[in-house]
Formats: C-alpha cells, sequence, structure tokens
C-alpha cells in the first residue's frame, strides 16, 4: 500500500544537484510510493520530470503556480 504524498522543495538546487536530491528522496521510498516536489521554472522543469521518466519513474501531475511547478511523481522500479 502506498504511503501519503511527501512535499520535497528542491527551488534552492542548481541543476543537476535538483536531479540528484530528488534522486536521493525517491530511493528512500518504496515502489509505488508517491512524492510531490517543488521545483522552479526554468531548467528545473525542463529536465528533472525528464530525468526522473528516463529512471522508471512516473509523473502524475504537473501544477504551475507562478514560476514553481509542483510534480506528483510515483516511484517506479
Amino acid at each position: 500500500m502506498a504511503t501519503e504524498a511527501r512535499e520535497v522543495d528542491l527551488t534552492g538546487e542548481v541543476c543537476p544537484m535538483t536531479f540528484v536530491k530528488a534522486k536521493l528522496h525517491l530511493d528512500r521510498l518504496a515502489v509505488g510510493d508517491a512524492t510531490t516536489l517543488i521545483l522552479k521554472a526554468g531548467d528545473q522543469i525542463r529536465n528533472v520530470p525528464r530525468s526522473l521518466r528516463d529512471e522508471g519513474h512516473a509523473i502524475e501531475a504537473v501544477q504551475q503556480d507562478g514560476d514553481r511547478y509542483r510534480l506528483l511523481v510515483r516511484k517506479g522500479e
């Protein structure tokens, strides 16, 4: 059974550390668990979702709020 989504604000990070920290956070979750990553416009929102998909994770929702984006990510295998 998946756990409740938890938010992680990565807006203060600079690529490629944004993806590295997102990956480290996902590594602590069980397969199928969801989390919300908060990213900013620019390189973060362009690169992080693509890299997460390449790693086998699912981006289930993207919500824009000004220059920030909330990504609901479900951990893949």
